[in-house]
């Protein structure tokens, strides 16, 4: 059972980008451009609840990794969907940082903090932020964008060139009925 300190409060918020080709970047300052190596929608499906492997995060990050030519271990910080306090630990088993079963451990063992193999939620994540509804997908970007660009100060994941973020909403059966996973780099 989750108590209330474990859920992140729903909030105001608000959160924009500047989507554009290769070619209109001439219009921008490409210092602060970033590439979007993957950008997957999942649904979610009807499935045993052991049936981890067939997660609806799961599916979709690997559609994603496929997408951008890369891997789990390549990526070097996360921002994901953690409405609750079990989210970190159930999408780093789904994103493929650890196996699963193991998020709990993983998160302990201090891999998921700054400075760790992957740090999840260097921006404190929804609990520590609130949860803008309509924006936090956005502002996951944000915060990866600010990191990807050596802009995040005290919480910087040094040498971050790859970067994704896990979002979902809604309820469809055990999971999600919906997921983006969207994978960025460094120009």
């Amino acid at each position: 059972p989750l108590t209330l300190p474990m859920c992140s409060p729903i909030s105001d918020g608000a959160a924009a980008a500047i989507v554009c080709s290769k070619s209109a970047l001439d219009r921008f300052a490409r210092s602060r451009a970033l590439k979007v190596l993957a950008a997957v929608m999942g649904t979610g499906i009807k499935r045993a609840p052991e049936d981890l492997e067939n997660h609806i995060t799961r599916r979709a990050a690997l559609r994603a990794y496929q997408q951008a030519g890369i891997g789990p271990d390549d990526i070097d910080v996360a921002e994901v969907h953690d409405a609750t306090a079990m989210g970190e630990i159930t999408q780093s088993e789904s994103l493929g940082f650890c196996a699963i079963g193991e998020g709990g451990h993983f998160a302990e063992s201090g891999e998921t903090r700054i400075g760790g193999k992957i740090p999840i939620n260097p921006s404190g994540g929804l609990e520590s932020k609130g949860h803008p509804i309509g924006a936090t997908g956005l502002g996951q970007i944000y915060e990866l964008g600010l990191q990807l660009r050596g802009e995040a100060g005290e919480r910087q994941v040094e040498g971050a060139r790859y970067a994704i973020a896990e979002n979902g909403g809604g309820i469809y059966g055990i999971e999600e009925a919906t997921c983006c996973i969207t994978i960025l780099a460094k120009q």
